[in-house]
């Protein structure tokens, strides 16, 4: 068991409420209300200048869309973000300003939409995610294969993990993500998710890691709630034992919002690890 884990008390333990409580980001950072505004409106700043590679369609849902942001770099990588909300809320156009940071690095980066819950299970939603990456790859027919980085925040980093075993992804970035579906199911989120043990078997990453030469960076925040911590380091831990290569961090006092300016930041902690990955160097 995870030092993590240990901090954060046995799940199983909790009833509903208690537990709920123990998945609650948003009410457990006083301020994450304004940081989400504050993330709109300076997205909404970065697609006014990039306005060319917007709403691009990779499937018939109206959420199927990517938003691309080019850096002008020659044969650029590709950072792929996929925003969070427990699969039930936010839209990529609210996150557009996470390119900020690899953009200045000679990253290219692209905005993944999805369904949300209910109208789409996580079935659904996770074969999006595949459908997105593999319009990406599409688009470099008659040129060589770039480096694509899967990347995702909170359920983002759900998603960024089961595209590890995908082969259309080089590496993965999983930022305060949530790993293990089981506990997800006995919160007040699967109200709207309606899990089922197929997917909770299928769909949660720690139960599927696959044999991988792919490097992988699993980070949250050490303000974060423990069940959050709990989940990145039992992750990066089966992730290892699988014999893999990972890189494991929590970063001091970020929680589980804030830890996103290193990533909006050309000089953040998040930022670095993208490029890391994307083999830009550091």
């Amino acid at each position: 068991m995870s030092g993590a884990a240990s901090r954060s008390g046995d799940w199983r333990r909790m009833d509903r409420e208690t537990l709920s409580r123990a998945y609650d980001n948003t009410g457990a950072v006083a301020d994450s209300a304004a940081r989400l505004s504050g993330w709109r409106a300076r997205s909404a700043e970065l697609r006014a200048l990039h306005p060319h590679d917007l709403d691009l369609p990779y499937g018939p849902a109206e959420r199927n869309r990517i938003d691309l942001f080019r850096s002008g770099a020659e044969d650029a990588p590709l950072l792929v973000f996929i925003h969070g909300g427990y699969w039930i809320r936010n839209a990529r156009q609210d996150f557009a300003c996470m390119a900020e940071g690899p953009l200045n690095h000679g990253l290219d980066v692209g905005l993944v939409g999805y369904t949300l819950a209910p109208a789409a299970s996580l079935t659904e939603i996770a074969a999006e995610i595949r459908a997105a990456l593999a319009v990406l790859r599409g688009r470099e027919e008659g040129r060589g294969r770039r480096r694509l980085v899967v990347s995702g925040w909170s359920a983002g980093g759900h998603l960024a993990a089961l595209a590890l075993a995908w082969p259309e992804v080089d590496a993965g970035l999983a930022i305060s993500g949530v790993f293990d579906l089981e506990p997800i199911r006995h919160t007040e989120l699967d109200d709207r998710l309606h899990l089922t043990e197929a997917e909770i078997e299928a769909l949660s990453p720690i139960r599927q890691v696959p044999r991988s030469d792919k490097p992988l960076a699993v980070v949250c925040g050490s303000a974060e709630l423990p069940e959050l911590r709990r989940h990145s380091a039992d992750y990066d831990e089966a992730w290892r034992s699988a014999g893999n290569a990972s890189t494991f961090a929590e970063l001091p006092g970020h929680d589980h919002f804030s830890i996103l300016d290193e990533l909006i930041r050309p000089d953040g902690a998040l930022t670095a690890l993208a490029v890391k990955l994307a083999g830009k160097g550091a």
